[in-house]
């Protein structure tokens, strides 16, 4: 066999085995991967990028990132803008048992004290919950960072919320894995502050979320308000659209616009809850 011919089968041995690293690092569960288009095939390899945000509105906006999660932190607000993840179906258990205990990023500013929640009527509530950072100590410690957290009525932080974050991560099992992003809702009329540092009381929260390896793809919004929310799940799902239209927040950005355009605009909830 000439030169040319054996450097030819070792660089497809290569690539082969780059492709398969590659896919092992992404999908961490076992999959059958049965997709519908090439795009939703390449698509895998960015999975990296599906949990970026892109904004159709100028906000106050400091972008850091911590251990399993990203905020995009609101000085003003004293919240999240967003706080966005990718969660791994073997990220969904861990030995890592739960801090409590809240901090304050010096390095963001406006990030408020677990102080000015005290007393105030609301939970600390987390938008990425240490729930899902049980597999590293640096990612639970790191959920407890004040600029995590909302001020969210115990009755939703221990109800509602909960009962979602609950069912993400039966999906993360089912689906290998999940994007989810989630957020305050802020009106004009959200004038409501708490603590020294007056962090501002949401009227609702949102949370996005798109199954990357689902054949085919699906993606899912839910709104609820800052308040007992009663009823099935179901009442409160919407189309990633909605959320989009009411935070001025484009998800998923990094999908083929093909997909992103078709995922966003229904509200398959039979499909997730199956």
């Amino acid at each position: 066999m000439d030169k040319n011919k054996i450097l030819k089968y070792a660089a497809v041995f290569l690539l082969i085995i780059g492709i398969a690293y590659f896919w092992n690092k992404l999908s961490p569960g076992a999959i059958d991967p049965n997709f519908d288009t090439p795009q939703e095939k390449e698509a895998l390899f960015k999975l990296k990028d599906l949990d970026k945000v892109k904004s159709d509105k100028v906000m106050p906006s400091i972008i850091k990132e911590y251990e399993g999660f990203t905020v995009d932190f609101n000085p003003e607000n004293k919240t999240p803008n967003y706080v966005a993840w990718i969660l791994q179906g073997n990220e969904t258990e861990g030995a890592i048992g739960r801090s409590n205990k809240f901090w304050t990023d010096t390095d963001l500013d406006g990030c408020p004290d677990t102080r000015d929640y005290s007393h105030s009527g609301y939970d600390r509530g987390h938008m990425c919950p240490a729930g899902e950072q049980k597999w590293s100590d640096t990612a639970m410690h790191h959920s407890f960072v004040m600029a995590n957290i909302c001020p969210q009525k115990h009755e939703l932080n221990t109800g509602a919320w909960k009962t979602l974050e609950d069912k993400e991560r039966l999906w993360a099992k089912r689906d290998s894995a999940i994007v989810i992003i989630a957020g305050p809702i802020y009106d004009s009329s959200d004038k409501e502050t708490i603590g020294k540092n007056k962090v501002r009381v949401p009227s609702a929260f949102f949370k996005v979320l798109l199954a990357p390896y689902a054949s085919p793809m699906r993606a899912i919004g839910f709104v609820y308000p800052n308040m007992k929310c009663e009823g099935n799940m179901q009442s409160y799902a919407v189309s990633v659209d909605d959320i989009e239209k009411m935070t001025g927040l484009d998800f998923f950005a990094y999908l083929p616009d093909d997909i992103e355009s078709d995922i966003e605009s229904t509200v398959p909830f039979k499909d997730w809850n199956k």
